[in-house]
């Protein structure tokens, strides 16, 4: 299974765009920072990750204030390039 809930803050939006099909997508960049148990020791994560969103959904997460925190669910793929990874959005919990 591919699903991803991660709590993360909006860093970056990039300009409502349409698919093909006429789809609304939205280009995102989160930041995550938590703190987690790994082998019973206490780990500070940080990082940044390339999101979009697609669908009826896109125009909800544009209204989302830059630098606010929410929870997004979704899943992962590689990037065009196929160097990376991206969230695809398909919630905001």
């Amino acid at each position: 299974m591919n699903r991803v809930v991660l709590n993360a803050v909006v860093i970056e939006r990039g300009a409502m765009r349409y698919t093909p099909a006429g789809l609304p997508a939205l280009d995102l960049r989160l930041a995550h920072e938590s703190t987690v148990t790994e082998a019973g020791h206490p780990r500070k994560l940080s990082l940044e990750l390339k999101a979009v969103v697609i669908g009826p959904l896109a125009q909800r997460v544009g209204q989302v204030e830059l630098g606010s925190a929410h929870d997004f669910a979704g899943f992962l793929a590689s990037m065009r390039n196929g160097r990376g990874v991206v969230l695809h959005i398909t919630e905001l919990l």
